[in-house]
């Protein structure tokens, strides 16, 4: 039976992920496990705007909805007596989520099936989808 040791838990905000942190603060429980968050600010969303005022208060409030997730989420793994660690990152959803795992050395990547809309996966692509194609560790992807 495989022990997980460090997890990290994919968030944007939506119910998926929702779903996928409450799921990791049980499985962080069952293991004992280390638990960090990450929030990706797509900045691939932005590569066919003009380079003008518009793209950088965008960006801003992305990053102010980033942060409060993961607040929100600090706040909720506490309520269960879990300590939950964060981090912020902008670029590519997917391989962002896989960088930080392989930097981290985490042995457990847990997302949600699908972001905020499906209009997200269309313009994104699917991050679950990434995230399983090109994680070298074990990924859980909780449906919702």
């Amino acid at each position: 039976m495989p022990v997980f040791t460090n997890i990290l838990i994919a968030l944007d905000g939506s119910e998926a992920s929702q779903r996928a942190l409450s799921r990791a603060v049980d499985e962080a429980k069952v293991w004992n496990a280390r638990l960090q968050a990450i929030y990706i600010v797509e900045t691939g969303l932005f590569s066919s705007l003009p380079l003008d005022n518009t793209v950088e208060i965008m960006y801003r409030v992305l990053e102010k909805e980033g942060k409060a997730v993961l607040e929100k989420a600090r706040k909720f793994a506490a309520s269960e007596g879990v300590t939950l660690n964060t981090h912020m990152k902008q670029g590519h959803a997917g391989s962002e989520i896989v960088a930080l795992a392989e930097k981290e050395k985490s042995d457990l990547i847990m997302v949600g099936s699908h972001g905020k809309s499906n209009t997200d996966r269309l313009l994104i692509g699917s991050v679950s989808t990434f995230v399983v194609t090109h994680s070298k560790v074990t990924t859980m992807v909780v449906r919702s």
